[in-house]
């Protein structure tokens, strides 16, 4: 277990990036990953220049004046850092047969990530999404663990979460319809999908808090996978209490042995705390020593996979958009579940 894989290996040839905003996700994970993996950033253009400037001075580098100017950059990597709604716009200005990265969600729903496809098909752009939890230390070395046999045929996947999670530092989060899922969730329905591929469909219920102003804060996701495989992700963002019973974790058991994970960032957040992975291959836990946490080590592993695709390294993208689409279909279906009403439960008889 000392040799399972980590990381994602960064090729010689390294290809500039153009990145498109310049929020927190570019500051605190987007351009420190570009640093440490010694990628030039060619430049960064925001419709708030100002903010784009100070930006790029930070950063060593310099900011577009307009999106035409962004877009014209020759043999780069376009990373598409923006809201859902700004993708298509961004996509439709960029040249015929680019490669480029898009920041999750694959669009605000699955109407708008099939739209997004649709121009990505047109204009034969290859494209990724960041969707980076499975590219993180702990996740890419579960991933051989079960492909290299060491838990058997994966049974189980337990999701626990219960965390005090500070959404006003989200002011955008306080008048939408979709929070929970889309934005937070959605990455471990992705990291399923990564392990045991697509269910064959979901039952979920997703809900807010009387202490939050925010629409959805609470879900409850079972996905079905057959009659030998049971999934279930318990997932609470307004558990209050203090850290003692505080969780972000995944269990997975197999035929042949058992995984835990923990996932730090989510605890004490921002601050966070580290991963962990522990593995129980012979009636024993052991724990993984890990190179790095999902922030900011698994963006590393999603830029250097694209990367390496730009290279000529890699065939494919993994993780790519057309792969996101069915993490979109999930999380729709996830959200047509919860709409529904649940199976009444019937009363009992007249005395």
């Amino acid at each position: 277990m000392t040799d399972l894989r980590q990381t994602i290996e960064m090729p010689t040839t390294k290809t500039p990036v153009v990145v498109f905003g310049a929020g927190s996700i570019v500051t605190d994970a987007h351009l420190p990953a570009y640093r440490d993996l010694n990628v030039p950033v060619a430049g960064i253009f925001d419709p708030d220049l100002d903010k784009a400037q100070k930006v790029a001075s930070d950063w060593g580098t310099s900011a577009f004046d307009t999106l035409e100017q962004a877009a014209s950059q020759k043999d780069v990597v376009f990373d598409l850092a923006v809201p859902p709604a700004a993708i298509v716009e961004l996509l439709e200005a960029l040249p015929e047969g680019a490669i480029a990265v898009i920041q999750k969600p694959l669009g605000s729903d699955l109407d708008e990530a099939s739209r997004i496809i649709s121009v990505l098909r047109r204009k034969n752009i290859k494209a990724a999404v960041n969707f980076q939890l499975r590219f993180a230390p702990m996740s890419l070395a579960l991933k051989d663990a079960i492909g290299k046999g060491l838990l058997g045929d994966v049974v189980d996947f337990d999701a626990w979460l219960a965390l005090d999670t500070p959404w006003h530092l989200w002011a955008f989060l306080a008048d939408l319809p979709r929070v929970e899922i889309l934005l937070h969730s959605i990455h471990y329905l992705d990291f399923v999908r990564d392990l045991m591929g697509n269910p064959n469909g979901v039952h979920a219920r997703s809900i807010g808090h009387p202490s939050s102003t925010v629409s959805n804060t609470r879900s409850s996701i079972m996905l079905d996978y057959g009659q030998s495989v049971r999934c279930n992700l318990s997932v609470n963002h307004n558990h209050g209490f203090g850290r003692k019973f505080q969780a972000c974790e995944f269990r997975i058991c197999g035929t042949k042995g058992a995984a835990y994970m923990k996932l730090g960032v989510n605890l004490d957040y921002p601050k966070g705390e580290p991963d962990e992975l522990w593995l129980n291959t012979d009636g024993q836990w052991r724990q993984i020593d890990l190179v790095g946490n999902w922030f900011i080590e698994a963006f590393h592993g999603r830029f250097a996979q694209v990367q390496r695709f730009a290279a000529g390294l890699d065939d494919a993208l993994d993780g790519s958009a057309e792969d996101a689409w069915h993490t979109m279909a999930l999380v729709e279906a996830a959200y047509e579940s919860s709409a529904r009403p649940m199976h009444p439960i019937k009363e009992a008889p007249d005395a």
